[in-house]
């Protein structure tokens, strides 16, 4: 049994589609957070994630924490589920390649985007033009950013994407694929618990 330690409408809520996708056992904890955007919630002392940020998840006597590192390690440990290819497979390069894009330079753009940091930086608005080139070429060619396949990729990219949609510029490849992974039968399971986790959280 998976536990996740998860606070609503946070970067554990990919976690809980995420398992909803993997179709495995597991319960989530809800736990209050420090939330810095709007300076408000203490930290759990029941959290058990170092920071006593979310997502976290114990498992098999290891504690994982950080959402890209989660899903990397879910979809490992679940390769039935078949969410990322196995190590060995010609494709896992590239699907590795997807997961260290989201992190190194997606979010960054997100983030400039969100916080109005591109007017007038030439840098930022440059990066955000190159995630967005890469983005709408991957989706050119399939429905997912793998093609036909919809991996751990698409979990942490369409969530953040979902979240962050006014960051980017009107698009209706990218409001597609959003659409897409948020109408996923797992998806809207997850925001479905996601929202009960609130209500928990808040009696």
């Amino acid at each position: 049994m998976i536990t996740l330690f998860h606070a609503p409408q946070s970067r554990s809520s990919r976690i809980i589609w995420l398992l909803e996708e993997l179709g495995t056992a597991y319960e989530i904890r809800p736990v209050s957070i420090f939330r810095p955007m709007i300076g408000e919630g203490q930290p759990d002392p029941a959290n058990p994630h170092p920071d006593k940020r979310v997502p976290a998840i114990p498992h098999d006597g290891a504690l994982i924490t950080e959402s890209v590192a989660i899903a990397l390690y879910l979809a490992d440990a679940f390769a039935q589920a078949a969410l990322a290819p196995a190590i060995g497979d010609p494709r896992r390069g590239e699907y590795l390649g997807w997961i260290a894009w989201y992190a190194t330079e997606f979010e960054q753009a997100l983030f400039a985007g969100l916080s109005g940091t591109l007017q007038g930086a030439l840098q930022p608005q440059r990066n955000r033009d190159a995630v967005l080139a890469r983005l709408r070429t991957a989706l050119a060619q399939g429905p997912y950013v793998m093609g036909a396949d919809f991996t751990v990729a698409d979990v942490l990219i369409g969530s953040a994407l979902s979240f962050g949609r006014r960051a980017f510029p009107v698009d209706d490849k990218l409001d597609a694929y959003v659409e897409r992974c948020r109408t996923r039968p797992a998806a809207m399971r997850g925001a479905k618990l996601d929202d009960q986790s609130g209500l928990q959280a808040t009696a």
